[in-house]
């Protein structure tokens, strides 16, 4: 266990942002998840303004990075433009 009472700190710090970094990845997780299953394309367009910004708010914060966030739009778009 730390001694310091910095290290305490730092210990209750990160947990709290362990925790709050989790819910938004779990959530945007979420999101993609539920545009991959659309199948309507109206739907999708009409979803992925909302899910794309999600993906760049996440990737300026670092809690994901920004070649997965990219690499997540991309893969997005395809699956848009292959709907009927």
């Amino acid at each position: 266990m730390a001694n310091h009472k910095s290290s305490l700190k730092r210990i209750r710090q990160t947990k709290t942002r362990t925790l709050h970094n989790r819910y938004y990845a779990k959530t945007m997780r979420n999101a993609v998840r539920k545009l991959r299953a659309t199948t309507n394309k109206e739907e999708a367009v009409k979803m992925f303004p909302i899910v794309q910004k999600m993906l760049d708010k996440l990737a300026k914060t670092n809690i994901i990075h920004k070649n997965k966030a990219a690499n997540l739009k991309s893969s997005l778009a395809q699956h848009i433009s292959k709907l009927g």
